[in-house]
């Protein structure tokens, strides 16, 4: 027999926390090796955590609602025997060795106050929690296993009124209390462990990415009459929609080829030019925002992306993303048309080096050959950039081929197969 930890794993290259929105078992459930265990949510996927191991569960370490960071024990599990069935995939996640009370370290430990001993367990969420509420945490007794402080002890504490305060600012000033006056009728809404995610990402781009914008109109008339003359036949055949952002994303994987500065991220010391154009698209629901990723836009012909963006947006929507759904991506493109906007600046997505937002298509008077002025359908194209990376000349000539690009799609010159 053998104690073993099941930490929260990595489920994203960006990702370094999660919150274990249920639990799948319980105490004196066994499980087998890659069972699920516990569903988590993070601010890029829903998943489920497999077992690391073949065993009895002993005990849940975090509690449902509870976001701790990657390596993080989330639970332990007794195992029987050794074998390649109990063997981790990695090696992070250490067995807990037996106690030897004739330790003279155990004996010191022994003589530490409860309180003090279970300092170092600590969960991200209490940590964070402590944070918000600006709570001593040396000053609360916990109620957990060897005097563990739990988010229940704290939230006791915040209902009572009597917080022992630190003094200490919180390391997150978005989630800073901020005193808002009520009035009948206001609804408070708790801040979900995404949407803190969300407002984490979006504070360190906004923080640590000097932002600036540009923007550009094209005509696309040519492309709206062609597609508009197939889309019916093309749903038809093919069983998903033919929209307007599939052309744009082909026009700006070809681009991008064109010019791979604009497909890079800042490292500190140097910058890395990224070989495969792997385009994030955002999709929103409800309440949370996805960004999953079309591999290898480049070598995928208009359908082909279309496709995978009917395929992306319904996993996003219904909470079926999956690690590799999301990973890998180089640059964003956001379809913020959708909504009938038609100028926006977007945040980049960290650590990528611009993010590109396609506005709406509309009907406008434009001044032709020999001044005379015809109706078209325009679209604005605007970009956010890291001018730590980039400056205006590259983007300027990346955001004319992307128009010329568009320009040109019609039926004689465009194939979406």
């Amino acid at each position: 027999m053998a104690l073993k930890n099941i930490t929260m794993p990595q489920l994203g290259e960006s990702v370094t926390e999660g919150t274990i929105s249920k639990w799948l078992v319980k105490p004196g459930d066994h499980v087998n090796k890659y069972d699920p265990i516990a569903e988590v949510l993070t601010d890029k996927v829903n998943a489920e955590i497999p077992s690391s191991f073949t065993g009895t569960i002993k005990e849940l370490i975090a509690e449902e609602d509870e976001t701790l960071a990657v390596g993080e024990v989330i639970c332990t599990i007794e195992t029987e025997g050794g074998g390649a069935k109990n063997k981790p995939e990695a090696e992070s996640a250490p067995s807990v060795a037996k106690q030897d009370t004739s330790s003279p370290q155990n004996t010191a430990d022994e003589k530490k106050p409860k309180k003090q001993r279970a300092k170092a367990r600590y969960s991200p969420a209490v940590v964070r929690m402590s944070q918000e509420y600006n709570i001593d945490l040396s000053q609360v007794t916990g109620s957990g296993r060897d005097g563990r402080i739990t988010r229940k002890d704290l939230q006791r504490l915040i209902d009572s009124g009597n917080i022992p305060k630190s003094g200490e600012a919180t390391k997150e000033p978005f989630l800073q209390k901020t005193a808002i006056p009520h009035s009948t009728g206001d609804v408070d809404i708790p801040v979900t462990g995404i949407r803190k995610a969300i407002a984490a990402n979006m504070v360190r781009s906004k923080q640590e990415i000097p932002h600036a914008w540009m923007m550009i109109e094209a005509d696309v008339t040519d492309l709206v009459k062609y597609r508009d003359a197939i889309k019916e036949d093309f749903k038809r055949q093919e069983g998903f929609n033919l929209t307007y952002f599939a052309f744009f994303v082909k026009a700006v994987a070809q681009a991008l080829k064109e010019f791979p500065m604009m497909n890079s991220m800042w490292a500190g010391d140097k910058i890395v030019q990224k070989k495969d154009i792997n385009l994030s698209i955002a999709v929103a629901s409800e309440d949370s925002l996805f960004v999953p990723v079309i591999k290898h836009a480049d070598e995928q012909s208009i359908k082909g992306i279309a496709k995978e963006i009917h395929e992306l947006a319904v996993k996003a929507r219904t909470g079926a993303l999956q690690k590799e759904d999301v990973e890998g991506g180089t640059f964003t493109v956001n379809n913020t048309g959708s909504f009938g906007s038609v100028q926006s600046m977007g945040i980049i997505n960290y650590p990528q080096a611009a993010i590109l937002q396609i506005e709406s298509i509309v009907k406008r008077p434009i001044v032709i050959s020999n001044n005379a002025i015809a109706i078209r359908d325009m679209v604005n194209m605007c970009l956010s950039l890291d001018h730590r990376i980039l400056d205006g000349l590259v983007c300027g000539r990346f955001l004319k081929r992307v128009k010329e690009i568009l320009e040109n799609m019609s039926k004689e010159n465009t194939s979406v197969y």
